[in-house]
Parts: C-alpha cells; structure tokens; sequence
C-alpha cells in the first residue's frame, strides 16, 4: 500500500516537472498549436450551439410540438413581410453583442431544465403541458422582464418605430411605454403561443383576495 502510494506520487511529480521543462518545440510553434486548439474549441462549442438553435432540434420533443404548432399561426411565424422567428430567437436569444454571449450559453444550460421535464415525464404528454403551462410561462416572463425584453427588442426598436402607420390605441400604448418605462413583455404576454396571461391574473386576484 505503502509502495502504491509513493508510486503515485513520484508520478505526479513526475508529470509536473514535464510540465514545468523547458520544450523542445519554439514558441512560435507553441503558439501556433496552442491557437488552432482555440479554434477548434471555440467552433465546436458555437457549432453546438448554432445546432441546438434550430427549431427542429427544439421539437425533437415531441411535446414541443405543442407550443411550436402555435406559433406557427401569429404572425412572428407568417406575414405579409416574410419574416419569421425560430423557437431560440426568443427563449435563447442574447442581445445580438459579443459581450452578451455569456448570457446565450447560460441559457442553453437553463434549456436542460426541458430536457429533464421530458425525460423524467414531467411534461411528456398534452395534459401535463397544459398543467404545467402557466408555471412555464411565467418563468419566461418574469426572464424577459428581467432583461427588459432584449429578446423583444433584438428586433423591434421604439427609435425605428413608424406611429402614423400603427393604430391610435397603439401609439398611446408605446408613448406610455417610453415613459413609464414599461417593458414588452408586461403588456404582450401571450403573442406567439396560446394566451394564458388571464390565468395568471386570477392567480393574483385569488392571492389579494385571501
């Protein structure tokens, strides 16, 4: 036992004084290898993210074809414009800048939270989707209001906004918004999936009433 352990030990060191040696190769050439490496990694990891991105990927699970079915019918999938959003633009998306990339990749981690709901059958069926909906929604939104609808606005922007073309009431609306600072979010709950926004206000109602 003894022995085993002061095996192991000259082996480490072993190992360290390697590491701590002088190199037969040039810097240059470290520098070099060193560099492609970091490629490599870097476009592995952004290739991986970039796949898991797209929408097939998303509805893979099959009960992701629920709220996928859904968006499908608004108008952030289908318009006169030909624009059109994948399942990432919203519950993925960073703010379009390099120093956000950090959030993007915290967001794919949080993402596994739907692959565990689905491997343990939490919501692996219609009903227990709809039973977990308002949960699931509320943790986007809260998300989104919480990064003042960066998801929102990587497309839409109130600086490049044309009021003589949108109606009285939402002109009004987005005048508020500037002022008051209101996000998003707070007003279009439900736009891209089945509207559930209701519930939640009952939610509360039930909650200030006890």
């Amino acid at each position: 036992m003894a022995e085993d352990t002061q095996n192991k030990q000259a082996a480490a060191k072993g190992w360290w004084k390697k590491l701590r040696a002088p190199s037969q190769y040039s810097l240059l050439a470290l520098l070099v290898f060193g560099i492609s490496i970091g490629i490599a990694l870097w476009g592995g990891v952004n290739m991986a993210m970039e796949w898991t991105n797209r929408s097939e990927f998303c509805t893979s699970c099959h009960e992701m074809t629920i709220p996928y079915e859904e968006l499908k019918k608004t108008v952030h999938y289908k318009n006169r414009s030909g624009t059109t959003v994948n399942c990432s633009d919203c519950h993925v998306a960073s703010s379009k800048t390099p120093t956000d990339y950090l959030y993007k990749s915290l967001q794919k981690l949080f993402a596994a939270r739907d692959i565990i709901g689905h491997i343990t059958k939490v919501v692996d069926t219609p009903e227990k989707y709809e039973a977990h909906r308002l949960e699931m929604a509320k943790r986007v939104w809260d998300r989104m209001k919480s990064r003042d609808s960066k998801e929102c606005r990587n497309c839409h922007s109130f600086a490049t906004m044309d009021p003589d073309k949108q109606k009285s009431r939402s002109q009004i609306k987005h005048e508020e918004a500037q002022e008051d600072k209101i996000t998003c979010i707070e007003c279009h709950k439900g736009i891209a999936h089945k509207a559930v926004h209701h519930l939640l206000e009952e939610e509360e109602a039930a909650k200030a009433a006890k």
